[in-house]
């Protein structure tokens, strides 16, 4: 299942420092053949023990991580939705990813120069997020001017197309996303086929310098900005949003990027810095795509299977092979923990843990599953 997040951001806030560090967590491509072969994706592993702990349970010959697409996206300036810049390039391709991660930065450094002039990270949300706004604005001016015609003929579905498109302009009009929006059954599929920008789901990431004058750690003077402090701003807006949002230290892992694991924690620190983030990044990007996990687990190989919530086990079963869905007969399935605790699956069997699913199963996150066709 390829899915993929859009790096998005200023000039000089980390945007490419953060895909370099993420890359150095990517995998073998060729274990995924969907996924993308290019120098601008970065095909990361989702972070997580269960796996590892699973491998080591069965013996297992091979590991497979679940991944994450992460994309670069070209720079974005005031103007990208008029085109100025790579604004038409950067439109395109964020257009083509399936959720949006907005870097800004929470670090003062004269010696790297902010756009602006001034590091105000609240500020930097609303350019980016107003023009993802105005190129939507566009989109939705020419679907409402096609879609007119159809209504004058009294069409159903002109009509209820055009109501959705009316209550979006007015959230657009408000400064407000088209997330903000919620559509009946009837008008999804006329949501979806806009492929708005602001229509995705978003992510902020704050980048942060180890050693540096960071706005999460100043006291209340350096805080202040006529009465009011920009990180409790941009806090607030999160909380007001209810948007999800992580802390990272990009240069770090760039910093640290020929020194064994096992040395990096405590270098770290020495830096002072407890982890780059990056880890918690890669989590909540699979968090923001609606993401959960399924394991599958022998000798030859234990492997994170990825799928969207809410998944029956047939549909689950094609992350492995198209032909699972139309085959699929039923599913054994247990919880990973329950695997390990009973020391096998044949004890798992025994004392009734395995159970027998079949075509309506609700995959959970953390199923171990073997699936019978």
């Amino acid at each position: 299942m390829s899915l993929s997040i859009g790096i998005v951001g200023l000039p000089n806030v980390g945007k490419s420092t953060l895909f370099n560090a993420l890359t150095k967590k990517s995998v073998l491509v060729a274990n995924y053949p969907f996924a993308t072969i290019d120098p601008s994706v970065g095909v990361v592993a989702v972070p997580d023990d269960r796996l590892y702990k699973l491998a080591e349970f069965s013996k297992t010959e091979k590991t497979v991580p679940a991944i994450v697409e992460f994309v670069d996206i070209a720079g974005l300036v005031k103007g990208a939705s008029d085109g100025e810049g790579l604004g038409n390039q950067f439109l395109t391709n964020i257009r083509e990813t399936d959720a949006i991660a907005e870097v800004v930065r929470i670090f003062e450094d004269d010696n790297i120069i902010h756009v602006d002039g001034k590091i105000n990270p609240l500020k930097d949300i609303e350019v980016i997020n107003l023009e993802l706004i105005l190129a939507d604005m566009q989109t939705i001016s020419k679907r409402m001017a096609n879609v007119q015609r159809e209504v004058k003929a009294n069409k159903k579905e002109a009509i209820l197309e055009y109501g959705l498109l009316e209550r979006i302009k007015v959230a657009l009009d408000a400064g407000k996303l088209a997330s903000t929006v919620i559509p009946n059954e009837f008008e999804k599929p006329f949501l979806k086929s806009l492929h708005l920008l602001t229509s995705k789901p978003f992510m902020y990431v704050l980048n942060k310098k180890a050693g540096g004058k960071n706005l999460d750690e100043m006291d209340e003077k350096e805080k202040g900005n006529g009465g009011e402090i920009r990180y409790q701003a941009l806090l607030n807006f999160f909380k007001e949003n209810n948007a999800k949002w992580v802390i990272v230290d990009a240069g770090i892992e760039q910093e640290l990027k020929d020194i064994d694991d096992k040395d990096k924690k405590e270098l770290r620190e020495g830096l002072g810095a407890k982890d780059d983030g990056i880890d918690d990044l890669i989590k909540k990007g699979y968090e923001l795509l609606n993401l959960i996990t399924y394991f599958t687990t022998g000798e030859k190989e234990t492997r994170a299977w990825t799928i969207g919530r809410g998944f029956t086990a047939p549909k689950a079963g094609t992350a492995i092979h198209g032909d699972f869905e139309e085959k699929f007969i039923r599913a054994e399935v247990i919880e990973w923990n329950k695997l390990l605790d009973a020391g096998s699956f044949a004890s798992a069997r025994e004392k009734g843990l395995l159970r027998t699913e079949g075509k309506e199963y609700i995959v959970k996150d953390g199923d171990a599953i073997e699936f019978k066709i």
